[in-house]
Formats: structure tokens, C-alpha cells, sequence
């Protein structure tokens, strides 16, 4: 009962209320950008099914890839798209999380990070198989070719989720630091994982809706996991008030002071 007093005396405190209040409209402009973001993805499935909106993009920005390749640029985005791929992707995330884990001795970014991989991985394989879309003809991809469904692009989805992920903690980390180095680390997070939809395109394996798709329901993921992140921060700074409160109160009660 204690616990429980002492809980809702904190919520109902001018601080308390302002806390909750802004939890509360935080929580609110995730969840609306991850509804748009789905909704979004969802009105670019409707297209590629009736073949009309955006997809008409799909094959005029595939044959324009076509003419812009080169030796040059088409082995440094292999090197770029393999290195976001199922196999090193998780690796180099896994290197970078366990470091930011050791350097702000938090386990943190372990976690959001782990969230934010294997849901994209899931979200990605699962509606992968329910659409089923078959990826561009490999006579217009750069080997080695990849044969799973094209809809949507897992690389750009992973990317789009771990990039979010990563510079949200780092912007956290650095609020005290002038808002341009916060603003560097957004766009360069955004700019990693749009190269990385532009390599899928570029190279062949995905049609430009596939990464369109992708980047939204990246993006909407991410947001999930921040979310997760907010709710669980609100909770774990409440404890300590709640203890202390807790605290006061027992010492106060004449039935406690009576039974010590």
C-alpha cells in the first residue's frame, strides 16, 4: 500500500504531471510516425500490386542504374552493400554495441540495438514471404545474385533501423553539445542508410519501391524500439522517488515506529 501511495503521489506532483505530460506527447509523435511510416509502406505495396503510382518508377530507375554503371562505382557499392548484409551487418552492429557498452558502462545501446536488428530481420523475412515479389531479371543485376523475394529490401530496412537506432543514442548521449554536432550525426546516419538503398537499386537487386518500402517500415520499427526505450526510462527513474518516498513515509507511520 506504501508502494503504492507513495507512486501516486509522485504522479500527482507538479513535477510528476510534467514528466507524465511529456512522456505522454513523446510517446504520441512516435506512435504517429510509425503509423504513417506503415501506412506509407502499405499504400506502396497497394502500387506495386496494381501497377500504377510509384511503381510506374520501378523499371525507368532501374534502366537508368543500368547506364550509370562502372567499374568503379559498382565495386565500391558491392563492398558497401555486402558489408550491410546478413552476415557482416550484424557483426559490425554487435562490435559497435558491445564498445558503446563498454565506453558509457551502460548496457544500453546493447539492447536497443540487439531490438532494433532482429525485429528488421523479422519484419523484413516474414513480409518478404507473404508478398512474394520477384526481385529484377538477374540480366539486369551485378553478380552475385541474390534469388529471395524482393518485397521489401531487408538491407535497407536493417540499415534504416540501425542507423535510427545509433543516432538517437548518440544525440542522447551528447545533449549538452552544440546542436550542430547532434544535426552531423542525424544526417549522417541518414545518409548511410539511403546509400544503402540506393546500392540495392543501383546494383540490381531490389526495385526502387522494394527500398521505399523498406526505409518506412525501418524507420517505423526504429520507433517502436525508442518508444520501448522512453516508457522504460520513465519507469526506472521513478524507483528511486518511489523508494525514497517510500522511506519517508515508513519513518513518519506511528504503527512502524511501534513494531521497530
Amino acid at each position: 500500500m506504501a508502494d503504492r501511495s507513495a507512486s501516486a503521489g509522485i504522479a500527482h506532483s507538479p513535477e510528476g504531471r510534467r514528466t507524465v505530460g511529456m512522456l505522454a506527447l513523446v510517446l504520441l509523435a512516435i506512435a504517429g510516425l510509425s503509423a504513417v511510416a506503415v501506412w506509407g509502406a502499405g499504400e506502396i505495396l497497394e502500387a506495386v500490386g496494381e501497377r500504377d503510382g510509384v511503381a510506374l518508377w520501378d523499371r525507368p530507375v532501374l534502366d537508368w542504374a543500368i547506364g550509370q554503371r562502372s567499374p568503379g562505382p559498382v565495386s565500391a557499392l558491392l563492398w558497401f552493400t555486402n558489408a550491410g548484409g546478413p552476415i557482416w551487418q550484424p557483426i559490425i552492429m554487435a562490435a559497435l554495441a558491445l564498445f558503446l557498452w563498454w565506453r558509457w558502462r551502460n548496457p544500453t545501446p546493447f539492447v536497443l540495438i540487439a531490438m532494433a536488428e532482429v525485429g528488421a530481420v523479422l519484419i523484413s523475412s516474414t513480409t518478404k514471404r507473404v508478398v512474394d515479389r520477384a526481385r529484377p531479371p538477374q540480366i539486369d543485376a551485378v553478380p552475385p545474385f541474390e534469388v529471395s523475394p524482393s518485397f521489401p529490401s531487408g538491407h535497407t530496412m536493417q540499415a534504416f533501423a540501425a542507423a535510427t537506432i545509433i543516432a538517437y543514442l548518440l544525440i542522447r548521449y551528447l545533449w549538452d553539445r552544440p546542436r550542430w554536432l547532434q544535426a552531423m550525426i542525424g544526417l549522417l546516419a541518414l545518409a548511410y542508410a539511403c546509400l544503402m538503398g540506393f546500392s540495392r537499386v543501383f546494383l540490381g537487386y531490389h526495385w526502387l519501391t522494394d527500398v521505399l518500402a523498406a526505409a518506412m517500415l525501418g524507420i517505423a520499427w526504429s520507433a517502436v524500439v525508442i518508444a520501448c526505450h522512453r516508457v522504460w526510462l520513465r519507469r526506472s527513474r521513478s524507483r528511486p522517488r518511489q523508494r525514497l518516498e517510500h522511506r519517508t513515509a515508513r519513518s513518519s507511520d506511528p504503527d512502524d515506529t511501534m513494531t521497530a
